[in-house]
């Protein structure tokens, strides 16, 4: 049943989409990194002490972006917020893959740098991991919550229950499953690394496009709920947003006009209550 379900609906398929791709996504670069941490310090002493530094760096970046990350749903709004782990996957996936790939051609300049390829992809697979779980727990796993909120109930039960049996272990799953193959078909870790790199820029590229997909299909649920309270009230009330003043952190409530698709904050007031926010 809850594979029947995940299929014909396009909001839940594209929300399943970014559960299952942010798995496979953070396994593919982990277990990678973690092969060149260990070629990079095979004492365990030494190895033990860098994870430590790595474990505390991961808890101060979460710890900033959880404070951050009501300024990014509040200014920038969901569609923002969601596509900023795949981007931030995307940019730092690029650099590590190229450190393991062209390590020979970079070398000169990260000699004078006073950095090994090896130690450069270290320190940017650490960066990557950092900011990639950082991330998830400030905005995507919000952003993932909220996408249920304006479903309807029989939808938003039965599509949370598919993605967090099926898809939730399947993202964790298929990475390993890929690596596995990967190295039984090319004999080892290091000879598969091109083609990983290649499988995780389209994983997130997919990603990019379900969250583009998702953040329109979330903006017009909104504007439907938002008018379908609106119709309710006895009052002459409509829905406004949120839009910041060119070169200002402060914004101002504007209606929302007919078959327009915010973005971002969305209220239903009248045009009184409005005019007192924006004093």
């Amino acid at each position: 049943m809850n594979v029947n379900f995940l299929l014909p609906v396009r909001y839940i398929r594209d929300l399943a989409t970014l559960v299952v791709a942010y798995g496979i996504s953070i396994n593919l670069v982990e277990v990678t990194w973690k092969s060149k941490i260990k070629a990079q310090f095979p004492n365990p002493n030494d190895y033990s002490a860098f994870m430590g530094d790595f474990s505390t760096a991961t808890g101060a970046v979460t710890f900033t972006m959880m404070i951050l990350s009501r300024y990014i749903f509040k200014y920038f709004g969901w569609g923002t917020a969601a596509l900023i782990t795949p981007t931030v996957l995307l940019i730092t996936g690029i650099a590590f893959f190229s450190l393991v790939l062209f390590s020979d051609a970079v070398a000169p300049t990260l000699k004078a740098l006073g950095l090994t390829p090896l130690m450069a992809a270290v320190l940017v697979g650490a960066a990557q991991n950092v900011f990639s779980k950082s991330s998830k727990y400030s905005l995507f796993d919000p952003c993932k919550e909220m996408a249920y909120i304006p479903l309807d109930d029989e939808v938003k039960t039965k599509g949370k229950a598919a993605i967090d049996v099926i898809c939730n272990p399947l993202g964790k799953s298929g990475g390993a499953l890929i690596q596995q193959f990967m190295i039984i078909g090319f004999g080892s870790l290091a000879a598969s690394t091109p083609y990983l790199g290649v499988i995780l820029l389209v994983i997130v590229l997919m990603w990019m496009n379900a969250a583009n997909s998702l953040a329109g299909q979330f903006a017009e649920l909104n504007v439907a709920e938002a008018s379908a309270s609106a119709s309710t009230d006895a009052g002459s009330t409509q829905s406004f947003k949120y839009v910041l003043e060119a070169g200002s952190t402060k914004g101002k409530w504007v209606a929302v006009e007919a078959g327009e698709k915010p973005t971002g904050q969305v209220k239903v007031m009248t045009q009184s209550e409005a005019d007192k926010l924006n004093q």
